[in-house]
């Protein structure tokens, strides 16, 4: 009985055994050198594999983070112009904590991450007993939308939300659609730009890791000895010792008998594989709407190229982005009565936080065209108010043609009554 049960087990193990063996075959059937290639790389549409690639990465981060550090404020329509409501809920929503656990920063670096990598962000705003309590970013892949009967179907067991929800009740933020209705990535669009990025820096990869192995072809003259009817094994041997040899960096290899190694493998200058990569990243720049400056290239620029390069992007890419969210929060969070009373808008005042001598020339001009008094900036950067901070002023400088002003009566007038009161 025990010598059964022992050829029983025995023949257990060879079967599992087989079939180890069998996979283990089936993985060296195909192994991974410079000589039969790495594999192709295939680029993910999700923005798993896009985030490696420097040039998204920084485009990304550059938008998202330049929205989320804007201030978003909830006005309210008072005596003829719009003051910032900080006593209603959303105001600590949108600018403290949307969501528990989430900054109002990193909850806006999401959304918009989510809306140039996935294409779609889906904002859930939950209410309990009537009231707003948080806005609830669903995490990717958790929503299908439904664009006909225009419904959400939510299911974010990580958030706790679940369930059918109208149009009406899901922030939906996107960047390009063909239709208006659905969100489409960026890196759709930029799918060949992206393989080709992918595919230079698993090239560099390649070449670092093996220290630049050339790939070849291995030949001999027919009257070789030692081939004979064996030839094409032989060669075949003697090419994988090559191959082995160069892989594991080795830079002269000895060849047997009148073996012929001629190379076809080309080098990075015949390849023009820096100007490639270059270009590549300037692609990916040109879809991201962010100028290569931005991205650290190697470009030559001067100060006001760099200057006209930072008003295009606020203007072009940083402005559109802002205005789509500032519509869809009013469309789903005010109702249709209010519309004219309550709205939402960045601060884009903040855009200069960093920029001194910028932020200095905007405040000049705003006081001398009597848009803001000196005490209003001076709230603005937390100072104490002055005495006569609150006159408002305006410059003189233009005056109508024909006025006092320009013909110099009023300067002689003004002449008049001082040697007038001298005496």
């Amino acid at each position: 009985m025990k010598r059964q049960m022992a050829t029983f087990w025995n023949n257990i193990k060879r079967l599992f055994s087989r079939e180890a063996t069998g996979a283990d075959t089936a993985d060296t059937a195909r192994p991974t050198t410079v000589r039969t290639g790495g594999g192709v790389a295939v680029f993910s549409a999700w923005g798993g594999d896009a985030m490696t690639v420097a040039a998204v990465y920084r485009c990304v981060t550059l938008l998202s983070e330049s929205v989320a550090s804007l201030r978003l404020q909830y006005m309210r329509c008072r005596d003829g112009r719009y003051q910032e409501d900080t006593a209603s809920d959303l105001h600590y929503l949108l600018t403290v904590q949307p969501q528990p656990e989430m900054s109002a920063f990193d909850f806006w670096t999401m959304a918009v991450r989510l809306m140039l990598i996935e294409g779609n962000a889906y904002i859930y705003p939950r209410y309990v007993l009537g009231e707003l309590t948080d806005l609830v970013l669903c995490r990717p892949h958790t929503v299908t939308h439904d664009p006909l009967n225009s419904r959400y179907y939510i299911a974010d067991a990580y958030n706790g939300v679940f369930g059918t929800f109208e149009e009406k009740d899901i922030i939906h933020l996107y960047l390009h659609s063909s239709d208006g209705r659905r969100g489409e990535s960026v890196l759709t669009h930029a799918r060949r730009t992206m393989d080709i990025a992918t595919a230079g820096d698993a090239e560099t990869e390649n070449r670092f890791t093996n220290g630049g192995s050339v790939r070849g072809i291995i030949s001999n003259d027919k009257t070789t000895t030692g081939f004979g009817e064996y030839q094409d094994k032989e060669l075949e041997k003697t090419a994988e010792s090559v191959d082995s040899r160069f892989s594991r960096g080795e830079r002269i290899v000895s060849l047997p008998g009148q073996v012929d190694f001629k190379q076809i493998s080309l080098s990075s200058t015949d390849m023009q594989f820096l100007e490639s990569r270059k270009f590549t990243v300037r692609e990916i720049c040109r879809f991201f709407g962010v100028h290569p400056s931005f991205v650290f290239d190697d470009t030559s620029s001067n100060y006001k190229s760099a200057e006209m390069a930072n008003v295009a992007f606020l203007s072009n890419t940083l402005n559109p982005i802002l205005k789509r969210i500032e519509c869809e929060l009013t469309r789903k969070l005010i109702p249709r009565s209010l519309c004219c009373k309550r709205r939402f808008l960045f601060d884009r005042r903040g855009i200069y936080s960093m920029d001194l001598q910028s932020l200095a020339d905007y405040q000049k001009k705003t006081i001398e065209s009597g848009i803001y008094t000196v005490n209003d900036w001076r709230r603005m950067e937390n100072q104490p108010t002055i005495d006569g901070g609150d006159t408002v002023y305006l410059s003189t400088n233009l005056a109508p043609l024909g006025s006092e002003k320009l013909s110099g009566t009023a300067a002689k007038g003004n002449d008049n009554n001082d040697k007038n009161n001298g005496e």
